[in-house]
């Protein structure tokens, strides 16, 4: 099944979880490989998120490093790279948001078909992998949120010092932000290694799910 019917029904069946995962199955493609699908994407937000955040930080030493030119060009630039990075942040909060939903999903219906085995002894294997998956998704999720909350101290600074250009456009200002870079590249580099954790997790969890196939 294409990424392309994937999508469409998504955008279809959008106001219900449920009842999209009831269509995905007849076609064949069920909950575990949506997940796998949507970590993927998350992902690939991730990695996306870490190259405008870069691009964030380095608009930003442009700024400070400001030597003659149009102030409000500049302004115009950094406040370009703090929206792309509001827009990324919001991508990559959806993207887990949608890894969330269907891993509960899958959880719950993995759990409530345990009690349909006659066979004991494929059930206590069932349960088993059932227990080592959950509990490495919960690794996985938390390096996720973790991720996610880096986030927030580079909006919050990227926005005051936005802010404070925007209302001050001249070379004072330019030398008043100096003393916020090394905040915003600690906050930054921080961001893009947590990222990173949470992106390798990721691939250390498909690799099981993949596995367990």
């Amino acid at each position: 099944m294409t990424r392309l019917l994937l999508t469409l029904l998504a955008i279809g069946l959008a106001g219900c979880e449920s009842t999209y995962y009831d269509a995905m199955e007849q076609f064949g493609i069920h909950k575990r490989e949506i997940l796998i699908d949507r970590i993927e994407d998350a992902q690939t937000a991730q990695e996306e998120g870490q190259e405008q955040f870069k691009d964030a930080l380095e608009q930003f030493q442009a700024v400070v490093n400001f030597d003659g030119g149009d102030l409000e060009v500049i302004y115009n630039k950094l406040n370009s790279e703090y929206e792309d990075s509001v827009d990324a942040a919001d991508t990559i909060r959806e993207r887990i948001g949608g890894v969330e939903s269907v891993a509960e999903a899958l959880f719950s219906e993995w759990e409530t078909e345990l009690n349909e085995y006659s066979s004991a002894t494929l059930k206590r294997d069932s349960q088993r992998k059932l227990q080592q998956t959950r509990r490495r998704f919960n690794q996985l999720m938390s390096s996720m949120r973790n991720a996610e909350r880096t986030i927030d101290p580079v909006l919050a600074s990227l926005k005051d010092n936005v802010l404070y250009l925007k209302h001050n456009l001249n070379a004072r200002a330019i030398a008043s932000l100096k003393g916020e870079l090394s905040t915003v590249n600690e906050d930054v580099n921080t961001l893009i290694e947590a990222m990173q954790t949470a992106i390798n997790e990721s691939s250390a969890f498909i690799d099981q799910m993949k596995t367990n196939d």
